[in-house]
């Protein structure tokens, strides 16, 4: 509780997320209490129904990141650097969101708040049944915050750089509950969302590696930079995505037929017959 208590009071430090040394504003101060909030509201929840441990170190590693990645160094570089901007992106999309999923903390959320909440639980559970409409929200809130009017606008102002990170986290949640909490009935689906996912974020990722001028901020950032900012889309994404569909083939696959396929490689093959 100490540690998590040390992290969240960095994290809401004056200036900890201002973009071009500008005091934290209300959105800000905001976005950092919504945070503190709910790691400690975990912290509180975990001590009345307590998670599994691999559980538990999951959230904390996805906290501390988020925490890290919205404000932390991250932010303050991705003012003025498309690759740096994008590589925040990416830690929420493909890193915090799939840890939050794994580490299934809404027994522990609901412990801390009591059924405050459940309505909203139970109606993003129901939304997460449908893997390729949340594969198109989430592709929606990545194409929108990447055109180049909203993407600047982030950048400039406190208020909308709160907000996308807000869409981005949430579509990516949802997203990546509907296809590793898929069960074998929805398997197919789960593949097919992310692949989806994954060719639409390709397209995009190249489209910002191969642009033959930058697209954000033309007077001051460099195309290079820009480049490298597809390349952290197109390729760290596109292993996630991978990583994604192959747990989603895992689970799919019954446990007597992964039991049996252990048990046969155990078993030596017998002698060929001389007969």
């Amino acid at each position: 509780m100490r540690v998590v208590l040390a992290t969240v009071a960095l994290a809401a430090a004056p200036g900890a997320g201002a973009h071009d040394g500008v005091a934290a504003t209300a959105p800000l101060w905001l976005a950092q209490a919504l945070y503190a909030a709910a790691w400690i509201g975990y912290t509180i929840g975990a001590a009345r129904v307590r998670p599994r441990l691999a559980r538990g170190l999951t959230l904390h590693a996805a906290m501390l990141i988020a925490g890290i990645a919205l404000f932390g160094p991250f932010d303050a570089w991705s003012a003025s650097s498309t690759a740096m901007h994008m590589t925040q992106h990416m830690l929420l999309i493909v890193v915090v969101a799939p840890l939050v999923v794994l580490a299934a903390p809404l027994a522990q959320w609901r412990a801390a708040l009591g059924s405050t909440l459940d309505l909203l639980w139970r109606t993003l559970l129901r939304c997460g049944r449908h893997p390729m409409a949340c594969a198109a929200l989430h592709a929606a809130a990545i194409w929108v915050w990447h055109a180049p009017r909203p993407y600047m606008a982030a950048v400039l102002d406190p208020l909308w750089h709160v907000i996308e990170h807000a869409c981005f986290l949430f579509s990516a949640w949802l997203f990546w509950w509907s296809v590793l909490r898929s069960g074998r009935r929805a398997a197919l689906q789960a593949m097919l969302a992310l692949l989806f996912t994954m060719m639409h974020t390709g397209l995009l990722g190249a489209l910002l590696t191969f642009a033959r001028e930058p697209l954000y901020g033309v007077e001051s950032r460099e195309l290079r930079d820009q480049q490298l900012a597809g390349l952290v889309m197109w390729i760290p994404g596109g292993a996630a995505y991978l990583a994604g569909a192959a747990w989603v083939l895992w689970r799919a696959v019954p446990r007597r037929s992964r039991r049996g396929r252990r048990i046969n490689a155990r078993t030596p093959c017998p002698p060929p017959s001389t007969a």
